[in-house]
C-alpha cells in the first residue's frame, strides 16, 4: 500500500500547501480527508485526537485570516470514546468555526475497518452541514460517504448547490475508475458541482478533481503529492443546467419503498 508519512513530514507538506501563491484570491480552499495526520499502518489514532479549537482547527483558521477564504480539511478529532475519535471535516472562515462535518460511513471494505479506530458521526439533522462559500450553498461529505447517493440528495435537499468531499481514497483494481465514476455520478444526479480532494499516490489514489452540474470533469489532477488545483465555478452552469434538468423537482416521493 505504500508508507505513510510520519507526522512532522506530513505537516511540513501541509504548511507548503497552504503556503502556495496560487491560493490568493480563493474562495475556498479544500484539503483532503486525514489532513491532520494520516490513517497510519496502525489503528492508534486517539493519541493525536484533536479538539475543534486544536492545533489543527487553529492553522486552518490562520489560512482562513490571511487568505479571506473558507478553509475545509479533515481532522480526527475527540469524541466520547477515548480509543475511537471522530473522522471529521472541519470548515473555518476567517470568522471562526463555520461548520463541522462527522463522517457517517465508516469504510468498513476490503479488509479494512475505519469503525475500529473511528466513531460515526450521527446521522441526525445536526450533522448535515451546509454553509455559504462565495454565494454558493457548499455541503460536506468525507470519502466513503462518495458511495452512498442519499448522503449527496440529504445534501441536496437541505439546498446544497456545491459538494465538497475530501478523501483518503486507497489504492486497488478498479479504485480509480470508480473515484471518477462515483464523482461524476454524484454531480449529475445531483445537478452540483463537485469538488472532490484526494490524497495522493503511492498509497492512495490522488486524482483531485472539480466536476461542473452536467457531469464534465473541469480539472482533474494525477496521482501525484504536493498538487494544487484552481477552478472557477459560476452559477450561469449551475442556474442553466438545473433549468435544462429538472431532476430535485422531477423526483416521485415514495420510490425508494419496495
Amino acid at each position: 500500500m505504500g508508507s505513510v508519512p510520519d507526522a512532522k513530514v506530513q505537516a511540513m507538506s501541509l504548511a507548503r500547501i497552504l503556503g502556495n501563491p496560487a491560493l490568493e484570491g480563493a474562495d475556498l480552499i479544500l484539503l483532503p480527508e486525514a489532513s491532520q495526520r494520516g490513517f497510519g499502518n496502525d489503528d492508534a489514532l486517539s493519541g493525536e485526537a484533536e479538539g475543534l479549537e486544536g492545533p489543527f482547527a487553529s492553522l486552518l483558521h490562520e489560512t482562513a485570516v490571511r487568505l479571506g477564504a473558507v478553509v475545509i480539511g479533515g481532522l480526527f478529532e475527540i469524541s466520547a470514546d477515548p480509543h475511537r475519535p471522530f473522522n471529521t471535516t472541519v470548515v473555518m472562515g476567517a470568522d471562526g468555526l463555520r461548520g463541522a462535518y462527522r463522517k457517517v460511513h465508516l469504510f468498513d471494505a476490503l479488509g479494512i475497518v475505519e469503525s475500529g479506530s473511528v466513531t460515526a458521526g450521527s446521522v441526525e439533522e445536526d450533522n448535515t452541514v451546509v454553509v455559504e462559500v462565495g454565494g454558493f450553498a457548499v455541503g460536506i461529505q468525507t470519502c466513503f460517504d462518495l458511495r452512498f447517493p442519499e448522503a449527496t440528495r440529504r445534501l441536496s435537499l437541505a439546498g446544497a448547490e456545491v459538494m465538497v468531499l475530501g478523501a483518503a481514497w486507497n489504492v486497488g483494481p478498479g479504485k480509480l475508475e470508480q473515484w471518477q465514476a462515483l464523482t461524476t455520478a454524484r454531480a449529475i444526479e445531483s445537478t452540483s458541482f463537485v469538488v472532490a480532494a484526494a490524497q495522493p499516490g503511492p498509497r492512495y489514489c490522488g486524482h483531485s478533481r472539480v466536476i461542473d452540474p452536467r457531469g464534465a470533469t473541469m480539472i482533474e489532477a494525477g496521482d501525484e503529492d504536493e498538487v494544487v488545483l484552481v477552478a472557477q465555478i459560476t452559477r450561469e452552469v449551475l442556474e442553466a443546467t438545473r433549468e435544462q434538468m429538472p431532476l430535485l423537482g422531477a423526483r416521485r416521493l415514495g420510490i425508494e419503498k419496495p
